[in-house]
């Protein structure tokens, strides 16, 4: 397939977007919270996780730790136990407790609202967040790339990069800066509910029409 200009590529994107915006008009990040101290714990246990299950966690651990003081006073042991049906809940339960501390020496206990500050934190890589910042704080500070968006962003023929640094830097040079949680959002949806890694449901899909499926096997 013939390379598509810089100009072409955002063209055929705002398409997508607008074509998807219309078959998730509620789309939005399904991990539950509703503080940035929340969001932060609930995106570090996330990671290699579902957002079912790290929901189900942070049903009962929410209430209990209402601060950051708090993750950072829990006893480790303890802490362990009460996220261990997470994946690689011993190194997560480390990291949240340590970034809990820096947010009390550093921050005052507050999620810091700026990228630098952020990555400074344990457990908190550039994913993390940006997730943070345009969630919590309606912050575009860059475009979440997880395994739904690297994926889709390769089959809809909108990056040939494949590490989630150089795709998000592929992203954002396309897509409007006002757009660029909301990107993340609708391919995350979109990868969840029609376009899976094997079997994507092409036949039905709402942008069938703008996506050269790359990589997808054709069918008789």
């Amino acid at each position: 397939m013939a390379r598509e200009s810089t100009q072409a590529l955002a063209a055929r994107l705002e398409k997508i977007i607008a074509g998807l915006r219309r078959t998730y008009p509620d789309a939005h990040c399904e991990l539950n919270y509703s503080n940035p101290l929340e969001l932060l714990v609930a995106t570090i246990l996330s990671a290699q996780c579902t957002d079912k299950q790290v929901n189900i966690v942070t049903a009962s651990l929410f209430p209990k730790y209402r601060t950051a003081a708090d993750y950072a006073n829990a006893e480790p042991a303890v802490f362990e136990q009460e996220i261990k049906r997470i994946g690689l809940y011993r190194n997560k339960a480390k990291n949240i407790q340590a970034c809990a501390r820096k947010l009390v020496e550093r921050h005052g206990g507050r999620v810091p609202d700026s990228m630098a500050e952020l990555i400074e934190l344990d457990g908190v890589g550039r994913k993390t967040a940006n997730v943070v910042l345009g969630n919590a704080y309606n912050i575009a500070s860059g475009i979440v790339v997880d395994t739904h968006v690297a994926r889709l962003s390769q089959r809809l023929g909108l990056t040939r990069e494949t590490t989630p640094e150089k795709i998000e830097t592929a992203l954002a040079k396309i897509t409007p800066e006002s757009e660029w949680t909301m990107l993340s959002h609708l391919l995350i949806w979109h990868g969840r509910r029609r376009c899976s890694a094997r079997g994507p449901d092409c036949s039905n899909c709402e942008i069938a029409d703008l996506c050269p499926r790359i990589g997808v096997a054709k069918r008789d």
